[in-house]
């Protein structure tokens, strides 16, 4: 397998460019089930996530033609309502089929799914809500079927905002004989995208971004051309790394609006950033403040950013508290960075102590999960020595070129064999 190789104690210095957001595309993929007919979507990345749905799709019978970061789906050949587990147990996001596979062809059979090892993230509020909507549901041999002749319009109320979930219901509703009402949503910019895209295909989708969103059926969708948004969690990473290597880097296509918990955060820590609509400016200081976190739904901390924030934080002055309150069990990386001389102790399970070093030790290390692979990245960029990042397939789940793009910042970064 890969690994990434990485002889720290270089600043940063530079442009980087974002590429398209892999938490968007992942549900724009997945609504095209819902068209008898072509949806092409432009910025997609490269990564091992979209290959994954690609394939799903392509076994279902989507045509699927991929040039450079354009992808075209073709849903009116699709002939199968199974996906597969040796399909869907790469990745979680995979459950995102399921509400459109019911929503057109009244039946759906999707293998449980797998991915990072985060946390549970039960399915449970997916199913309740297409009960809801009219489907009959039922778990068998580590398979998920629904069945509905026709979804019908009702209201669902999310014990918490679930990102996929709320995407899951929203795609199924376009669909449904009826209204939907969906409280509680979730409220990230992914949510908000899927509801434009839904929107040029014939849906009536209104609300998203708030926690009300209203989904008036329709009984058919159209093809159309669909934008992917700029990566936020990219976006931020390379912030963090900007900031850790107390470097000056301006990262472009990208939405600041979009990451504003981060900003304010890395600005508190004493980093000085400036944004334009489309870009962000960070100068590194010294020395780093240690400034507490708690993650929260959108528009709080994101939780795929509390991993990176943490190997920041492992070379701040003074103590910080990192609050997981989303997922159990995300704090795997804590010990990698351990192994690289930080002082992190965990209580409670979801609480880490981090109290700052001045400097980390290179290392070989594991990645454990998509975030944790990125907050090792930042450790060994900051790390005095090499380091080198084992399982760094979980990385390449979610980052595209990811070298590449910090080699070009000057750091020291190459993936070998």
């Amino acid at each position: 397998m890969d690994k990434i190789q990485i002889r720290g104690g270089r600043k940063l210095f530079g442009e980087v460019n974002i590429s398209g957001a892999k938490n968007a595309a992942l549900p724009l993929i997945a609504s095209s089930i819902l068209v008898n007919g072509k949806v092409c979507i432009s910025n997609v990345p490269d990564l091992m996530d979209i290959t994954s749905i690609k394939a799903l799709l392509k076994d279902l019978g989507a045509g699927c033609e991929h040039h450079q970061d354009r992808l075209e789906i073709d849903g009116s050949s699709i002939h199968k309502i199974e996906a597969e587990y040796d399909l869907v147990r790469k990745m979680r996001a995979s459950i995102l089929v399921l509400g459109p596979l019911v929503a057109r062809f009244g039946h759906a059979k999707v293998s449980l799914p797998g991915g990072c090892a985060i946390g549970a993230r039960p399915v449970n509020m997916h199913l309740t809500g297409l009960e809801a909507l009219g489907a009959t549901i039922s778990i068998e041999h580590g398979y998920i079927e629904a069945k509905a002749e026709q979804l019908k319009g009702a209201e669902i109320c999310f014990d918490m905002p679930t990102v996929t979930g709320t995407e899951n219901l929203m795609m199924a509703a376009t669909l449904a004989k009826g209204t939907t009402v969906l409280r509680n949503a979730a409220r990230e910019p992914e949510i908000v995208a899927l509801a434009h895209a839904l929107n040029r295909m014939g849906a009536t989708v209104t609300g998203a971004g708030t926690a009300i969103i209203t989904i008036q059926g329709v009984p058919a969708l159209y093809g159309t051309d669909i934008h992917i948004i700029p990566d936020r969690i990219e976006t931020g990473t390379f912030m963090v790394a900007a900031a850790a290597t107390r470097g000056d880097v301006r990262i472009k296509g990208c939405k600041p609006d979009d990451i504003r918990a981060t900003i304010n955060k890395l600005r508190a820590a004493g980093a000085a950033i400036h944004t334009t609509d489309d870009t962000i400016h960070v100068k590194g200081s010294a020395p780093i403040k240690s400034v507490d976190i708690k993650t929260m739904p959108y528009p709080g901390f994101p939780t795929d950013m509390q991993a990176q924030f943490m190997a920041l934080m492992t070379v701040a002055s003074g103590s910080s508290m990192i609050h997981e309150s989303i997922f159990e069990n995300r704090f795997i990386h804590a010990n990698e960075l351990l192994r690289m001389g930080a002082d992190i102790s965990i209580t409670n399970g979801n609480i880490a102590h981090v109290r700052g070093v001045k400097k980390l030790q290179g290392a070989p290390v594991m990645a454990s999960d998509l975030r944790a692979s990125a907050s090792l990245v930042i450790a060994g960029l900051v790390a005095e020595g090499e380091t080198t990042i084992a399982r760094v397939y979980h990385m390449d789940r979610g980052y595209e070129a990811i070298e590449k793009k910090f080699s070009l910042l000057g750091a020291d970064i190459k993936r070998i064999k």
